[in-house]
């Protein structure tokens, strides 16, 4: 088979072409999705560009343009004031479509230059449950890394969990002292928080006490045996809990490298960028300055405090260099939320000091709001929990599920709703663009219409249930060519070929909402190509060819929504 060019693809390197004839910088072959299907399929404002450069009337550089076009069974038309508009033949069309049927990949092209990619995301507390604020930087960070990887860059997952800090103080003493075994095998995340609390608040009216939990944790920096006994077992209790729930909703680590990782390489690490004059003195405490960095001129980076210890700077320094030295990264994704927003601009600004030229970037992210439009808290203001979380999503979903399907087996149900619920929540942060707050709602994440997880997986249902009543009413069933000839036919054949450029296009912004609205768009026109285009009952070459087009609209909803990780059921 020839190599599959996407039509954007096809389109632009015609364009270019056509630019070079007449004398125009092929920079300017730019090809978009039309905004409205009346007036064709593709558009290119080139002519218009060109023109205001070139000081010329943008309609006769568009009829030059065009005059210079090839490209068979796809007509152009200027419109406006020097739009030119693009427009496949159904035949065409329905060539390209058909050749999908044998595409394993569905037409989504491997990256020409692939990437090595370090994600960074999640990044939990260890001695705390992970909650809702964890939601979107793990849900986020997981997409863009299966999309990553499907496009065939080397991507490599990492986990920087905060297994670090003046908090375990606190907890070892409480370990010591205050330990409930019995609590600490049923729920030891819920026990080393309580541990921690109750250390907390007797330390404010207790200065020995405090004056004791200062001293158990500088027996852990110093390396004490208990000491490092008990936070090894604090660390593996977290990890473990932490573990269940991202088993839960299928996501996996290449590593989660905490904080304590780094510990060793802190020390000469300042040294040297103080040897290096990266780093100075200043007021007893040791900082980067960025005299020649506009927006951080008053915001210096403190990387070793007055009293001789480190803070998450330091540990990030050392983090970039380590990752340089073992991945040697094209590019490090930060996904954290918009408040760390000026420690990863200082960051970056420190590792181009470095001579590190990865492409770093901060996948920022907005928050997640209550119904009373703040940020979502429990009634007694502590951070909802991701486990009720997640357990509140599938029993939400094993209702509806139960009471739709009331034959279903137990254990049908319960699959069912584990893939609707998690979907659910997942789609419902994956839609919105990564940078807007959205306001948290059970009933519109839930809901079978709309642009939600559980209105996509219902049209994969709808899909596989046609092809249950065509076994049953035939043994075999043939996939036969694809024939365009009605509008709801080719308006769903466009949406299944711009499948192959949504997906490049999601990395390009780091925005998987982008391939979210794409397939509420497919299952959109699916529904209306079910509608107005009998699939079972037509003649036997249409029948074959709507089958086929129903079997490709199920394999591109399947892979959309397992790129975002988002399962699919056969049945709901």
């Amino acid at each position: 088979m020839n190599e599959y060019k996407t039509l954007h693809t096809l389109l632009t390197e015609r364009l270019v072409e056509a630019l070079a004839t007449v004398g125009i910088n092929s920079e300017l072959a730019v090809v978009t999705m039309a905004a409205d299907a009346r007036f064709g399929d593709y558009q290119t404002n080139a002519a218009m560009v060109a023109a205001k450069q070139l000081k010329k009337n943008p309609r006769e550089l568009a009829q030059q343009i065009v005059a210079s076009f090839q490209l068979e069974d796809c007509s152009l038309e200027i419109a406006g004031a020097g739009f030119i508009n693009f427009r496949f033949s159904n035949d065409f069309l329905a060539k390209q479509v058909t050749t999908l049927l044998q595409d394993a990949r569905i037409g989504v092209p491997v990256a020409n230059k692939p990437r090595t990619i370090v994600i960074d995301f999640s990044s939990p507390n260890v001695a705390k449950p992970m909650h809702v604020g964890h939601i979107r930087s793990t849900i986020l960070g997981d997409s863009l890394a299966r999309i990553a990887r499907f496009l065939g860059h080397r991507v490599i997952t990492d986990n920087h969990i905060g297994d670090w800090g003046t908090q375990f103080g606190k907890v070892i003493y409480g370990w010591k002292h205050f330990l409930n075994e019995a609590a600490l095998v049923s729920a030891p995340v819920n026990e080393l928080v309580r541990l921690y609390r109750e250390v907390n608040a007797l330390e404010e009216s207790d200065p020995v006490l405090k004056a004791a939990v200062r001293e158990e944790l500088v027996k852990l920096q110093q390396g004490d045996v208990e000491n490092l006994s008990i936070w090894k077992k604090v660390v593996q209790l977290s990890w473990k809990e932490f573990e269940q729930q991202y088993q839960l909703l299928s996501i996996s680590f290449d590593e989660h490298l905490g904080e304590s990782f780094y510990n060793e390489a802190l020390a000469p690490l300042v040294e040297r960028l103080i040897k290096e004059k990266i780093a100075q003195e200043s007021e007893g405490a040791i900082v980067i300055f960025f005299h020649n960095h506009p927006t951080l001129l008053d915001k210096p980076f403190l990387i070793r405090k007055s009293d001789g210890g480190f803070l998450y700077a330091t540990t990030d320094i050392a983090t970039l260099e380590y990752r340089e030295q073992r991945w040697h990264p094209d590019a490090v994704w930060y996904v954290c939320g918009v408040p760390q927003q000026l420690h990863f601009e200082q960051l970056m600004a420190v590792a181009r000091r470095l001579g590190l030229n990865s492409d770093f970037r901060h996948v920022a992210f907005g928050s997640i709001l209550g119904e009373d439009r703040k940020m979502m808290k429990t009634r007694s203001g502590d951070n909802i929990e991701l486990g009720s979380l997640l357990k509140e999503a599938i029993d939400r979903a094993f209702q509806i599920v139960a009471e739709k399907n009331p034959d279903f087996s137990l254990e049908e149900k319960k699959e069912i709703a584990r893939t609707i619920g998690l979907g659910a929540l997942k789609y419902a942060d994956l839609m919105q663009h990564r940078m807007t707050d959205y306001i948290f709602s059970w009933d519109k994440m839930l809901s079978f219409q709309g642009n939600t997880a559980p209105y996509l997986q219902n049209a994969y249902v709808r899909i596989r249930s046609i092809f249950r009543k065509a076994k049953e009413e035939s043994e075999t069933i043939e996939l036969g060519s694809i024939c365009l000839q009605e509008e709801a036919e080719r308006a769903l054949a466009l949406q299944l070929l711009q499948f192959g450029e949504v997906i490049p296009a999601v990395l390009f912004d780091l925005r998987p909402n982008v391939l979210c609205l794409a397939l509420y768009e497919l299952a959109n026109s699916f529904h209306r190509f079910y509608e107005q285009c009998p699939i079972l009952k037509a003649e036997d070459a249409i029948k074959q060819s709507r089958l086929a087009l129903a079997e490709l609209t199920a394999r591109v909803l399947k892979e959309g929504l397992e790129l975002l990780g988002i399962g699919v059921p056969e049945r709901m």
